[in-house]
């Protein structure tokens, strides 16, 4: 027992004392480092509420230095108008201290020293020493947490809309295609001197007006059909230069910063167009006693930190459009809505509501995101991001092909699943002279084709159908039949032919509704494509 004694207190237990000295001497040095490296705010007050340790973070989340933080009240991290509920939750906390976790639902807002609000997770702990009771709060900033929140949230709430608009729009797309079919029908059998060809006129401009509509909404939807180019966005905005001048006025100065060395995307030039001309309106309406518009151009790389906080963004190689204006800008709630359709600040009467609505469609649509900056009376920017391709700009997608035109004699296979929009275009391609094979289904084409002992020269069909997609009946036809040519036909497409309302450069596609010219005028090129292909 003695020689057991003897060797604790031998060398071997001398140093084991030393490193338990060492080690109690260096944890309050443990305690601050793991204080000054902690991702959160850590503070801790006394029972009058009086702030006795901030760490590192607390001086970086809040603005004050540590030197102001002590000894202050702790409801200077506060918001003002909580500071009375607070001190009576401190109290009610002294009295019954507990443990209590992050993350239980409140809606917490922190106060920095510059007057900005944030909001804020706090957990909350306990300790009592012989100095008495301390409570210690753990402080996270949520900000960027709820940004992407709301984009979350504003994202799905949009993309409801989209499908419910998308729906809407594809209906109303064949409706209105069977109403502006017959009424230039009605149209040819009326003489100029008739009382009711006024009539009939008014009813195909307005036919006009809702297919307008409704193809801005398959754009805000993403389910309009895009032909995409290799383009340059300085020659677009170089081509709408003239039309812009026009638009805003004389009493807005145009000014554009292209950068001569932004690299190509991959767009449909139009909609291009057509969200800086809608852009450019919107400038123009918000500076009604004049300003300046201006139109810049850049190559920007989006890195991980943009994409954290821009939902639905991939990092790499952008190029930027930048439309700002010196106008009367907008407050937050404005900015939550300008993207919703049917959303205007504009008077009744002098805008849809889908301008910005269709912006946003088209810009997500290419895989890119959009952006604005505003505050009231300070001006609006908006930043559209496309992603740059290093491929090389397309050639001019074909046309019409010299001067070949043979009568129209040819036979056609219409292949569409409403009846109304079928009859209609049998009617149409009849007066037009071609011989005409239908079918109401995939199916039933096929059957059609087989049975058939002539050429079909083209077949036209719908895209989205039962069973079968027109797709996928082209491709069976084809096998047998390769010198068809295929003209597509939909109010908007989601299936195999058009990924996301995309389609390829190299298919013929005519969207719902038409009329009678301009189908004419597109069978008429293709078909003179196929004769010339055979000569």
């Amino acid at each position: 027992m003695d020689t057991n004694e003897n060797q604790r207190s031998g060398p071997a237990g001398s140093a084991m004392q030393r490193d338990m000295v060492s080690v109690f001497n260096q944890s309050e040095k443990l305690v601050v480092a793991l204080l000054e490296s902690a991702s959160q705010a850590i503070v801790s007050v006394d029972r009058s509420g009086k702030i006795v340790l901030a760490n590192r973070r607390t001086e970086e989340m809040f603005g004050y230095t540590r030197g102001e933080l002590m000894g202050a009240s702790i409801e200077i991290l506060l918001p003002e108008s909580k500071h009375g509920m607070h001190r009576r939750d401190r109290d009610d906390y002294f009295t019954h201290p507990r443990v209590r976790h992050m993350g239980i639902g409140m809606d917490l807002a922190g106060r920095r020293k510059d007057g900005v609000e944030f909001p804020v997770e706090v957990s909350l702990s306990y300790v009592e020493v012989d100095k008495g009771l301390f409570a210690i709060a753990f402080v996270s900033d949520i900000s960027t947490r709820k940004k992407l929140e709301e984009q979350l949230m504003h994202s799905q709430k949009m993309e409801a809309v989209g499908r419910l608009a998308g729906g809407v729009a594809h209906d109303f797309n064949n409706m209105l295609t069977v109403i502006a079919g017959y009424n230039r029908m009605i149209l040819d059998e009326l003489s100029p001197m008739d009382p009711l060809r006024g009539y009939a006129e008014e009813v195909l401009k307005a036919a006009d007006r809702a297919g307008a509509l409704t193809n801005q909404l398959l754009s805000f939807s993403r389910r309009q059909i895009m032909q995409p180019r290799v383009i340059n966005v300085n020659a677009v905005i170089a081509q709408t230069e003239k039309m812009l001048r026009r638009l805003i006025g004389e009493d807005v100065e145009l000014a554009l910063g292209l950068n001569p060395g932004v690299g190509n995307i991959k767009a449909d030039p139009n909609h291009v167009e057509q969200a800086i001309v809608n852009l450019a309106v919107n400038a123009r309406d918000a500076m009604p006693l004049g300003g300046r518009l201006t139109i810049e151009t850049g190559h920007v790389h989006l890195d991980e930190t943009y994409a954290r906080t821009h939902m639905g963004v991939t990092p790499g190689e952008f190029v930027m459009i930048a439309v700002s204006d010196n106008g009367h800008g907008m407050d937050a709630e404005t900015r939550s809505h300008i993207f919703e359709p049917f959303f205007t600040t504009k008077e009744k009467g002098k805008g849809t509501g889908l301008g910005l609505a269709t912006v946003y469609g088209m810009v997500k649509q290419t895989g890119g995101d959009i952006w604005v900056y505003s505050e009231p009376g300070r001006g609006t920017t908006f930043k559209l991001y496309f992603p740059m391709v290093a491929e090389s700009l397309t050639e001019t997608l074909h046309g019409d092909v010299g001067q070949v035109k043979p009568s129209a004699t040819e036979t056609i296979l219409v292949v569409e699943d409403e009846k109304a929009v079928r009859d209609l275009t049998v009617k149409l391609l009849q007066q037009m002279g071609y011989t005409i094979l239908t079918a109401a289904s995939g199916a039933e084409a096929v059957e059609i084709s087989q049975a058939h002992p002539g050429a079909i020269a083209l077949l036209l069909t719908d895209v989205v159908m039962p069973n079968m997609s027109g797709r996928q009946l082209a491709a069976v036809l084809l096998q047998s039949r390769p010198a068809m040519r295929v003209l597509y036909l939909s109010g908007y497409t989601e299936d195999t032919v058009v990924h996301h309302g995309v389609l390829d450069a190299s298919v013929d596609f005519l969207p719902k509704p038409f009329s009678r010219e301009v189908l004419s005028r597109k069978l008429r090129a293709i078909l003179s494509r196929r004769q010339a292909s055979a000569d």
